[in-house]
């Protein structure tokens, strides 16, 4: 059983739960320079700004586990690979609202 609040919510075991539209949306809060595209960078941004530690090289293992091309970065079509990422080290769950 979820506790939803207005853009995030709570599940029974503590997980943070969120829809994929939700979870985009917030990863978009922190692409700094707006390419649509999310690095190493930005990824510790996001996990920091949710009181969470995430150390420089937590963040590269994040952004190599979801980088398909290996260019460096996460676009829109190696999202799938960053929430994979996200449910194991983050403890995150993304949910069908």
């Amino acid at each position: 059983m979820a506790i939803k609040t207005n853009y995030r919510s709570l599940s029974s075991s503590g997980e943070r739960e969120m829809s994929m539209q939700e979870f985009k949306k917030w990863l978009r809060k922190f692409d700094a320079d707006e390419d649509g595209r999310i690095n190493k960078d930005e990824l510790r941004d996001a996990v920091r700004a949710t009181g969470g530690w995430f150390s420089l090289r937590k963040g590269k293992q994040g952004v190599r586990s979801a980088d398909a091309n290996g260019d460096g970065f996460i676009d829109g079509n190696e999202m799938a690979n960053l929430v994979e990422f996200a449910k194991k080290q983050l403890h995150v769950k993304i949910v069908e609202y």
